[in-house]
């Protein structure tokens, strides 16, 4: 991937395994011209927030040229105090191609070198382990960031082959120099939106496969419990056109083609007086399940476009504009934008756990299941129990997910000596999603394993081309539920399908 001054998509940095900064002479000579009038107006004695100057309320105090160069190394040490679960490999990766991005628009007064150095990082795949706590997201995620700050400069630890490491001994191994930061450049990578960012994306990556997941399962509830397919017809969603309603709809529609299982408006209305059980309607979990997740399709939608768009912006403190000569002190490292895309995310994660649960209490009830007995169960004997704890277990994690939908970004505390008196915890919103992946990943690999067993019992020669790939792939992995027996290893097995996409 090549990195300049271009806007680059969420979709490049998925796939960038390696990155490139751009050797076009345009983009070089703008970097270099706004770092050297940087560095001719901190020789020139102004005081530059941060650069000539101490940090926060610590501002008033001017720090000379000389000792600009222990000031960037003060910033990135004394800012050494994350602590919780570490940072994935993948979230750290994206955090310093990130970071790279945003250092590229030539608003940051950073050197080429520095850019390269980076690159170099990526490339080499030497990188930065960082602590997933300590951030209020303003000004900027300092500490976190702190920990690739320390690793340009030489200190703390990275991911490299596999292993957590001293940098340090990485770096003798490869003979490489750790670099020496110029004035400005370690507030540069510090002062930003990064991390709640590499978050973000990480977690949004994950979340629209369970989406795409969860309107497998719909489907397939469609087929199982006999369903009426006209809340998905085309002319009910183009009654209220919401994009993400209309394409939900269109989804589920497309994976119950072929199915003999689903009913048509007209055979609810011939059978109304010959079948009492057959209602003329379908629960609201399952005829509102288009509009249920067509309203976190267009959520999903808006947010990865806030946090590609915050990937793309200038995020740290102070911006420099070297063509006109101007040093602006401002505000963009506050995360607003990327908290409140993880608190909305936050709460469609909600309601997908509460949709499925809804769902999955109506496959397992024999009173609602049209026949599908008691807890899915594959044997009349009165000792055996079907799917009853794998009910209360996906209960269970519903709660879990649906107990953290309170938006972090209202809970901005003040810190710093109340400089930072209004932050916006973007990155604790950010975290605070990413919880909910694997216990969404969990409810749906039961959800699947409880369909799985419907089928065996409706037969599966009658259920759509799709249901069936997919209850073929379950039953290589899960097999179906004829006595009582311990059910953990199955969902771990289909936790892993549904990670590939194998039911998207």
């Amino acid at each position: 991937m090549i990195i300049d001054s271009r806007y680059i998509t969420l979709k490049e940095i998925i796939n960038s395994n390696e990155i490139e900064i751009s050797n076009d002479k345009n983009f070089i000579n703008h970097i270099n011209e706004t770092h050297n009038f940087l560095i001719n107006e901190i020789k020139d004695g102004k005081p530059i927030y941060g650069i000539t100057t101490g940090y926060g309320a610590s501002g008033k105090n001017y720090v000379s040229y000389e000792d600009s160069k222990i000031l960037q190394t003060n910033l990135f040490r004394f800012h050494g105090c994350g602590v919780g679960k570490k940072l994935s490999y993948k979230v750290c990766k994206y955090a310093v191609i990130m970071r790279t991005i945003s250092l590229s628009k030539a608003r940051s007064g950073v050197s080429i070198e520095l850019l390269k150095f980076l690159e170099m990082l990526i490339n080499k795949d030497i990188i930065p382990v960082i602590p997933s706590q300590g951030s209020v997201g303003a000004s900027g995620d300092l500490t976190p960031l702190s920990y690739i700050a320390s690793v340009v400069a030489g200190e703390r630890e990275v991911y490299y082959k596999g292993e957590i490491k001293d940098v340090m001994e990485v770096y003798k191994e490869l003979n490489i120099t750790p670099y020496t930061f110029k004035p400005k450049e370690a507030l540069a990578i510090m002062n930003g939106t990064t991390i709640m960012s590499a978050i973000a994306l990480a977690s949004i990556e994950e979340f629209e496969t369970i989406l795409n997941s969860m309107e497998s399962f719909v489907a397939g509830m469609f087929e199982v419990l006999l369903g009426d397919d006209t809340p998905v017809a085309d002319f009910v969603h183009l009654s209220k056109p919401f994009s993400g309603q209309i394409e939900s709809a269109k989804n589920i529609k497309r994976k119950i083609e072929g199915s003999k299982l689903t009913h048509g408006r007209d055979d609810r209305y011939d059978k109304f007086f010959a079948d009492n059980e057959l209602n003329i309607q379908d629960n609201y979990s399952m005829r509102c399940a288009p509009q249920v997740l067509g309203v976190i399709r267009d959520n999903l939608q808006i947010s990865k476009n806030w946090v590609e768009q915050e990937i793309n912006s200038v995020n740290d403190n102070p911006l420099i504009d070297g063509e006109n000569k101007k040093i602006y002190t401002s505000g963009n490292f506050y995360g607003g934008y990327v908290a409140h895309a993880m608190d909305t995310l936050k709460i469609c994660a909600g309601n997908l756990a509460d949709l499925l649960d809804k769902e999955f209490a109506l496959l397992v009830d024999h009173k609602f299941n049209r026949g599908l007995g008691e807890n899915l169960k594959l044997s009349s004997k009165p000792y055996f129990h079907g799917f009853k704890a794998m009910q209360i277990t996906l209960s269970s994690l519903s709660a879990d997910v649906m107990k953290n939908t309170t938006a972090a970004s209202i809970f901005s505390r003040p810190t710093e000596s109340l400089n930072q008196d209004k932050v916006s915890m973007g990155t604790t919103a950010a975290n605070d999603f990413s919880k909910m992946i694997p216990d969404l990943y969990n409810m749906l690999s039961i959800a699947f394993i409880g369909m799985a067993q419907a089928i065996d019992i409706r037969g599966k020669d009658l259920v759509s081309p799709y249901l069936k790939n997919i209850y073929e792939d379950i039953r290589k992995e899960a097999k179906p539920l004829y006595e009582d027996r311990r059910m953990d290893f199955d969902i771990e097995k289909i936790y892993t399908l549904i990670e590939m996409k194998k039911f998207i």
